[in-house]
């Protein structure tokens, strides 16, 4: 399967988690080809809570992204009036959410998620859509 398939059926598979979870939710047809505008992947809304998603998967190996890209979620979501959000999803694994600031920079100024720091630091799925709240040690 090619990578752009696999990246359609995942963000495809998030709009519809998002839908069931009681979000209105839409997925930006071709967001990098079919306008000259940057797009996020997925625009999520529930009456209280409103993300532009950019939603990246791989197998394994640490996802990037440009800064080129964040720039434009961040600027998209300013403007939408949406909190800005990476949506990361690791084969057999669940989606794992960050706020573009948190997110490790390369020196070449690109964006960088390991798998290890998804599980680790990343807002899962549940947190991320009210359904639970993490508790630290701090919190105890």
């Amino acid at each position: 399967m090619s990578a752009n398939r696999k990246g359609d059926r995942r963000e495809r598979e998030l709009v519809n988690a998002l839908d069931e979870a009681g979000f209105a939710v839409m997925r930006a047809p071709a967001s990098g080809s079919a306008t000259d505008r940057e797009l996020p992947d997925v625009l999520a809304g529930n009456g209280e809570m409103f993300y532009a998603i950019e939603a990246k998967s791989s197998a394994g190996d640490p996802i990037y992204l440009s800064g080129e890209e964040v720039e434009a979620l961040v600027y998209f979501a300013r403007n939408f009036g949406a909190k800005p959000r990476i949506g990361v999803r690791f084969d057999r694994e669940d989606w794992y959410f960050f706020h573009p600031g948190d997110l490790y920079t390369t020196d070449a100024g690109s964006y960088r998620v390991k798998k290890e720091t998804a599980l680790a630091e990343g807002t899962d799925f549940a947190e991320f859509v009210g359904e639970s709240k993490r508790t630290t040690l701090d919190d105890l």
